[in-house]
């Protein structure tokens, strides 16, 4: 599926993205980045649980609208399970990852929890390296965890960041 944001050829003023809880409209553009940036990408039907099951859904936007990026987490208990947090493809390394990291780590703490848990596929090392430098550490794996190419299944690396 082709991407349906435009491409801007520099990054936005990290400055000027502002965060909005995320809604039934923000589906196309949500769906536009997650199809654009996982080989396995969420459905419609797994934003939408997420939202109406009342987890943390945010989105990211330049001044101009356009979606920068997304994520949801779901507490538990004393823990907020990150589900998924992804960034438009033209803003990889431009530090708008952690800039939602720090949007994360905000709302777990406000709602009093001890730490954040989260999934990685091993292949994904952009991201492994992103959460190995916001100080996330691998407590474990969970084997078969992803489905892979040719119907085989990846394992995932699960992290952990204490709060």
């Amino acid at each position: 599926m082709s991407a349906v944001y435009r491409v801007t050829a520099t990054s936005p003023d990290l400055s000027t993205l502002r965060f909005a809880p995320m809604q039934v409209a923000d589906m196309p553009d949500v769906l536009a980045i997650e199809n654009d940036v996982y080989p396995h990408p969420w459905t419609r039907g797994n934003f939408l649980d997420s939202l109406y099951n009342g987890y943390d859904t945010w989105t990211l936007r330049e001044e101009s609208g356009q979606l920068a990026g997304y994520f949801l987490m779901m507490p538990m208990v004393d823990e907020a399970h990150l589900l998924n947090i992804s960034v438009r493809r033209d803003l990889h390394g431009r530090g708008v990852g952690r800039m939602q990291l720090d949007k994360v780590v905000e709302r777990a703490r406000e709602k009093a929890m001890q730490s954040i848990l989260l999934e990685v596929r091993p292949s994904n090392q952009r991201a492994l390296a992103v959460y190995q430098r916001y100080g996330f550490v691998e407590i474990g794996r969970r084997k078969g965890y992803y489905p892979a190419a040719d119907g085989t299944r990846e394992d995932a690396i699960v992290m952990r960041f204490p709060l």
